[in-house]
């Protein structure tokens, strides 16, 4: 079971945090596109999502071996489910941005919590069963809900705008990669930030892309928007598949070899 679970998951490289950034920024805008420009709702977009997302979940659970395409999609329901789920607590329950935020850091701490205590460690390197790997999915779910909290908190409560939270995201984000090369912090808690804190980037950076111009955007729009960023995603995944590919063909004719 071990290894069947651990090889699900993919390599953290820097094409990792490349697709993650472009997967939630996909949430924002794909998000958006559903519950505002299409005029779903919050709520109903929330249980869309969220079907998709339980769908793609077990799925992705009851799979054999990494596949890119199922582990994406999973990540991008999380952060479209994450975009409207946070909405819905922020704006139609009316709690605001710093009220959601605060109960989404305790929700989400609280899974790490249970997790470490019936795991012993929360290091997707140490994931070694189906339980693990799902406290994995629903603290990601979590994480990208409240990144999307913090990243409206930015742009809309903070003053900074759209570009101003982004910027500031991304400085953040600069830091833990210093303090990952630099410091002796702990590689599991750098990780879990950066998993954090690259969903505020990618809610800031899509509001960016698809807000009017006299609101500090692009104007873009929810729907251009998320086709190029669903482009840019397919590429991405494609090379994963690409790169799968090289690595089990070189492994197979180092067996044949043998």
């Amino acid at each position: 079971m071990s290894k069947a679970v651990l090889h699900k998951l993919p390599e953290i490289t820097m094409s990792f945090w490349i697709m993650k950034i472009c997967a939630t920024t996909l949430g924002e805008t794909g998000g958006d596109l559903l519950a505002q420009t299409l005029e779903v709702g919050y709520l109903l977009s929330s249980i869309i999502f969220l079907a998709f997302f339980v769908l793609a979940f077990f799925i992705q659970i009851f799979s054999k071996q990494y596949n890119p395409i199922i582990y994406w999609l999973v990540i991008i329901t999380t952060s479209t489910a994450g975009t409207t789920i946070s909405d819905l607590i922020d704006r139609t329950l009316g709690l605001g941005y710093a009220v959601g935020s605060s109960i989404l850091v305790f929700l989400l701490i609280l899974i790490f919590a249970i997790w470490k205590s019936t795991e012993k460690s929360i290091s997707i390197t140490s994931i070694q069963s189906v339980r693990a790997e799902s406290f994995y999915w629903i603290a990601i779910l979590f994480s990208n809900t409240l990144g999307t909290a913090l990243g409206d908190f930015l742009s809309d409560s903070s003053g900074l705008g759209f570009a101003g939270g982004a910027l500031l995201i991304g400085s953040l984000l600069l830091l833990i990669i210093v303090a990952h090369y630099f410091t002796k912090i702990s590689t599991v808690i750098l990780f879990w930030l950066a998993f954090v804190l690259t969903r505020p980037f990618g809610a800031t950076f899509g509001d960016f892309l698809t807000k009017p111009i006299d609101k500090g955007g692009l104007n873009i729009g929810t729907i251009i928007s998320s086709i190029i960023l669903c482009l840019a995603l397919f590429i991405l995944v494609f090379k994963e598949i690409e790169k799968l590919n090289i690595k089990k063909s070189a492994v197979d004719k180092t067996t044949a070899l043998s």
